[in-house]
C-alpha cells in the first residue's frame, strides 16, 4: 500500500469545507459514506489507497488530525476524548450525517472511531457498521509510558510497530518534524480510558495481524462486548501494519457491512 506524497495528496483532495476531513476521490451520487480514522502518528494521505479502492462504492472521508501535513502549524490534541468531541462536532455541524455511514479506524484510530460513533449515535445518527483494526477494545485498559520516555525509546517503539518509513526515522530533520505529533498521539493513546458508553447496535468487525505485538485474538475478542449486533474477528498474517500487504482483504471486509443505498444493485463481495 503506497500513499502519495503530501503534495500529490493535496492536489488530489477535493474540498470538504473543513480541515478535519479529506476526500481524495469522487463517489457516485448518493453513495454511502465511510469515515476513516488514522493511527497514531498517521495522516489522511496514508489511506489514499483505501479511498482509491472504495471510491466506486462509498464517499470516503479520512480524518486529518491537527499537527500534520497541511495542519502542521496547529497544536496537537493530547486527549482522545477531546479529539472525539471535536471530530463529532465537526461531522454533526458540517452536514456529514446526511446519509448512512460506516466507520473504520486503525490502531489509535479504532478507539477514536468507536468514541466518535458513540457520540454520533447519542446525537441520533448511529453508524451502520464499525470496523476496528490493530487495537484492543475500549474496555481493556492499555496503560503505557512510551509517551513519557526519551526520543530514542519512542523511535524504537515506532520501529517495533512498523508503518513509518525507515528512511524518515533515520533522517534528523524529517524526524524532528514528525516526532511532536507522534508523541502527542502516544499521549492520547496511552492515557485513554473508557468511560462506559452503551454498546452500539451495529455490526462490529475486529481486524488484527497474527504477529501484532500489541493485540492478539483474546484482546481483540473483547470488542464483541461493545455491540449488541453481529461481531466477527478476522486475523491476517503480519504485524501491527498487516493491512499494508492485505489491503484488498481489508477493503473486502469494509464492503461487507457498507450500507446499501435503496434501489441500487448489491455491492460486490470484493473490490
Amino acid at each position: 500500500m503506497t500513499a502519495p506524497s503530501p503534495a500529490q495528496a493535496a492536489a488530489a483532495a477535493e474540498p470538504t469545507g473543513t480541515p478535519w476531513l479529506r476526500r481524495f476521490h469522487t463517489a457516485p451520487a448518493g453513495a454511502p459514506r465511510l469515515l476513516v480514522f488514522p493511527h497514531a502518528g498517521g495522516n489522511a494521505s496514508y489511506f489514499f489507497p483505501f479511498s482509491a479502492r472504495l471510491a466506486r462504492y462509498a464517499d470516503v472521508l479520512v480524518v486529518q488530525y491537527p499537527g500534520r501535513q497541511e495542519r502542521f502549524g496547529e497544536p496537537c490534541v493530547e486527549s482522545l476524548h477531546e479529539l472525539a468531541d471535536l471530530v463529532a462536532a465537526e461531522l454533526l455541524g458540517g452536514g456529514f450525517t446526511d446519509r448512512p455511514y460506516s466507520v473504520f479506524g486503525h490502531s489509535m484510530g479504532s478507539s477514536l472511531a468507536f468514541e466518535v460513533a458513540c457520540r454520533l449515535r447519542d446525537a441520533g445518527f448511529p453508524p451502520a457498521a464499525l470496523a476496528v483494526s490493530g487495537r484492543r477494545a475500549p474496555s481493556v485498559p492499555a496503560p503505557g509510558s512510551v509517551h513519557l520516555a526519551d526520543d530514542e525509546t519512542l523511535i524504537a517503539d515506532m520501529k517495533l510497530l512498523g508503518g513509518t518509513d525507515e528512511r524518515m526515522l533515520d533522517h534528523p530533520e524529517l524526524l524532528a518534524a514528525i516526532l511532536p505529533a507522534v508523541r502527542s498521539d502516544y499521549v492520547a493513546t496511552e492515557t485513554y480510558r473508557f468511560r462506559g458508553a452503551d454498546p452500539l447496535d451495529c455490526p462490529v468487525t475486529a481486524l488484527i495481524g497474527d504477529a501484532d505485538p500489541r493485540v492478539d485474538e483474546p484482546i481483540a475478542l473483547a470488542w464483541r462486548n461493545h455491540t449488541t449486533g453481529p461481531f466477527r474477528l478476522r486475523s491476517y498474517p503480519g504485524g501491527h501494519f498487516y493491512l499494508v500487504p492485505h489491503l484488498d482483504a481489508v477493503v473486502t471486509e469494509l464492503l461487507a457491512d457498507l450500507p446499501q443505498p435503496a434501489g441500487r444493485a448489491p455491492l460486490p463481495s470484493h473490490p
